[in-house]
């Protein structure tokens, strides 16, 4: 039971998988990074093969790559898998690259059924489809939603059933504010809460 590099984890994952590319971040962060259509089997090796075994999905995320500074640019929603083996005492994280035109990816709830939710999440969030997920609904926001709020291009709707949003140069009442915290000074005082003598009861 010995923790392996991020480097060997690569190694045994591309001997497995040719097609799995080690990459890292900019600051250095290695991740392995797989084809949507190769999730699910890829997964399914770093959980099963006995030097690896990743027994723990700590999170599964996303961000759009949309307006992101890359060489070359990209639409492509990216789907993050942080993974934890127990017995090891290793990590690795995955990161698959989903088209925005065909955004569908492979659902991991039958590798660590975790994902059944961060899967709902994401979706929800960013419209990734996650294929074989048993009960993709919407988690975050109403199931009768339109669009997918942390895209890049999303256009955030006037009013929800009639009821508008905050549009700009409208803000929050300003709440309680403790001692020694700076108020930003078009904040509104806070509105005094009501005593028992003024709500009608008994003091």
């Amino acid at each position: 039971m010995t923790a392996l590099t991020a480097e060997a984890i690569g190694q045994r994952a591309k001997a497995a998988f040719p097609q799995v590319q080690p990459l890292a971040t900019e600051n250095g962060q290695p991740f392995l990074q797989v084809a949507a259509a190769d999730v699910q089997p890829v997964l399914r090796f770093l959980r099963d093969e006995k030097d690896l075994r990743f027994d723990a999905l700590m999170d599964l995320t996303g961000y759009d790559l949309l307006k992101y500074p890359m060489t070359p640019p990209s639409d492509a929603i990216a789907v993050v898998y942080l993974l934890w083996s127990h017995v090891h005492k290793h990590r690795a994280t995955v990161k698959v690259l989903a088209p925005r035109a065909d955004c569908r990816v492979g659902t991991a709830s039958g590798v660590w059924p975790a994902a059944l939710y961060f899967e709902r999440e994401v979706w929800d969030l960013l419209g990734v489809r996650f294929e074989g997920h048993p009960s993709l609904k919407r988690i975050m926001t109403p199931e009768d939603w339109t669009g997918h709020p942390l895209r890049k291009d999303y256009a955030y709707p006037s009013d929800y059933h009639g009821v508008p949003h905050l549009r700009d140069g409208q803000h929050f009442e300003q709440g309680p504010v403790r001692p020694g915290v700076a108020v930003a000074a078009d904040a509104k005082p806070p509105v005094p809460e009501k005593t028992s003598t003024q709500k009608g009861s008994t003091p």
